[in-house]
């Protein structure tokens, strides 16, 4: 039997704290750049940086209350978080994927929450929320110093007081904040300071109230798809990781997803423990881990596997493709998988995913929606059909040209396949339905009125599909129904009427502020249509011409590719 070899690099989420600049008290005080330097140095594909949430004045460590400043901790730092993050990745672009999230700082359901909340919102484009629990409603950290820990025990009377406090904290933040977070942090976070009950250790056979209600806190997570951070800093500070084995191995029970961290606060610790916090998993019964990009989950494996890390890459695009269809609050929730031929081996990792027999592709799945992808280059095919073949130039408007001339026809497109060849130039290929409407006469109008951007435009009765397909990833249906476009970083999927003229308005609505389309597919079933669009232009424009399209468009959305 071969034993695989675990990766030497992970994909973090709780990762290095970023610096806090000119605040009064630091949280992570190196240069962004000397530790981006350094992950590349090290080959690394990704760096991760993390900050917390601001905190309330009343909520201070006791290094903190010493400097006897008033202060609200990192607001600046916080504040200015997103645009320095930006600027990083414009600088390191090409270099190394810059992920970064936000670790709220849960501190009660009264004005706690409304303050979080609007911390939340201040790093909207953050990648993903750590929502932990550091303070107790005495004002006094679980994490600070021994001193503080032990005044809180005496504040509550007993051990099993103190974690249940905390617990119940952990639980409110989880039903206040489950749709605005995508991971729990470090959950048994006491045990730094004090020691953990045996009813909590023993939870899973114990009768006691308390190991009832951890038990409960284990379920809310499973139930509300949050990932449990595994953080490996508790094993640094000689506690152990967070969590627990025997938590964790109950969390694998439950299917909740991991995410890994190292959640180090100087660069000299960058790294630390990567290895061992996949072994941690792995012994609980883990082979993958999730990461995020824009707060949806990507996959990852534990293992040095070539081929398994690009299978994983495929499977991340699909994800994030998908759950970019649905409205944010869902996007967070893993979808469902079914694997065919080469990915079959993902059947055995994910218990609850069905077969698709040798096809070579992955199909994830969720409420009403699907999508397919794959890295096998598709086939060209050999059917014959009424066709329109089109040379023209490769610039905004020319598609949209050429739909409005078939639209006054009353001539519907079937199918489009586009292929640019980087010279200024772009072929076309129109399967058109066949029996409506008069296609030599939209000919005729273009070639009335757009000669100079037509070089060829020709119509058969009967000819061969052409083949565009090139070596890379590739959408090959949505809901069903057969696309076979290539994936690019930014494309556009819509779910139509299927008629004359409904895809025009599409087209002319991204000619008219001077958006290029790149690729386009199209496909049908019965009397609904798709289109997969490849596109080049402004993000928040197209997203404003999105929401005008009117009721023909069932569906419509930017989907912006991010995951690695």
């Amino acid at each position: 039997m071969t034993i695989k070899k675990f990766n030497d690099f992970i994909w973090e989420t709780h990762g290095i704290h970023a610096g806090t600049e000119n605040d009064h008290v630091k949280h992570g005080i190196d240069k962004l750049e000397d530790i981006v330097d350094r992950a590349i140095a090290e080959n690394h594909p990704s760096i991760t940086f993390i900050i917390h949430s601001p905190r309330l004045t009343n909520f201070r460590y006791t290094a903190e209350k010493n400097t006897n400043i008033k202060f609200i901790r990192g607001d600046r730092s916080y504040l200015n978080y997103p645009k320095r993050i930006a600027n990083l990745r414009e600088k390191y672009a090409g270099r190394i994927n810059i992920k970064y999230g936000v670790e709220l700082e849960w501190m009660g359901s009264e004005l706690g929450l409304l303050w979080s909340r609007s911390k939340i919102f201040q790093a909207a484009d953050a990648d993903f929320v750590i929502g932990s629990v550091h303070f107790a409603p005495e004002g006094l950290p679980y994490d600070g110093s021994k001193e503080e820990a032990l005044e809180l025990l005496r504040l509550r009377g007993s051990l099993e007081a103190y974690w249940n406090g905390y617990i119940n904290e952990m639980i409110e933040m989880i039903e206040s904040f489950g749709d605005m977070m995508q991971v729990v942090g470090h959950l048994d976070l006491p045990k730094l300071n004090v020691e953990v009950p045996e009813v909590i250790k023993n939870f899973e056979s114990s009768s006691h109230p308390l190991a009832n209600k951890f038990r409960t806190l284990l379920e809310i997570i499973a139930d509300r798809d949050l990932a449990l951070d595994v953080n490996m800093a508790g094993d640094f500070k000689g506690v152990g990781v967070y969590p627990s084995q025997n938590i964790l191995k109950r969390a694998f029970e439950l299917q909740i997803p991991v995410a890994l961290g190292t959640d180090t606060h100087h660069v000299r610790y960058y790294g630390h423990n990567f290895k061992e916090s996949l072994a941690y998993i792995y012994k609980a019964g883990y082979e993958q881990y999730v990461s995020f990009s824009k707060l949806i989950p990507e996959k990852r494996t534990i293992f040095d596997d070539h081929e398994l890390k690009v299978k994983y890459t495929i499977l991340n695009k699909g994800i994030e493709l998908l759950n970019q269809r649905f409205h944010h609050g869902s996007r967070r929730i893993i979808p469902d998988f079914s694997f065919g031929g080469t990915f079959s081996e993902f059947i055995d990792i994910y218990k609850n995913a069905t077969g698709m027999g040798d096809y070579n592709a992955v199909r994830i799945r969720k409420a009403n929606k699907s999508i397919t992808v794959s890295n096998e280059t598709p086939k060209s095919e050999t059917a014959c059909v009424k066709g329109l073949f089109s040379k023209h130039l490769d610039q905004p408007g020319v598609l949209s040209s050429l739909f409005n001339s078939l639209a006054s026809e009353s001539v519907n497109v079937e199918t489009a396949r586009l292929h640019a060849n980087n010279d200024g130039t772009a072929f076309a290929f129109l399967t058109l339905e066949q029996d409506h409407g008069n296609v030599q006469n939209a000919i005729d109008f273009v070639h009335g009125t757009d000669q100079n951007t037509f070089l060829e435009l020709t119509y058969s009765e009967k000819t061969k599909l052409p083949n565009f397909y090139g070596e890379g990833v590739y959408l090959y249906e949505m809901d069903g129904v057969e696309l076979k476009m290539a994936l690019s970083s930014k494309m556009i999927l819509t779910r139509h009427e299927n008629s004359p003229g409904v895809l025009l308005i599409l087209l002319s609505a991204l000619a008219s502020k001077n958006i290029n389309i790149i690729d386009l597919r199209l496909g049908k079933r019965n009397k609904i249509g798709y289109s997969a669009l490849a596109v080049d232009g402004d993000s928040n424009v197209i997203n404003d011409l999105l929401t005008k399209l009117g009721d023909q468009y069932y569906e419509a959305n930017l989907i912006e590719l991010h995951s690695q």
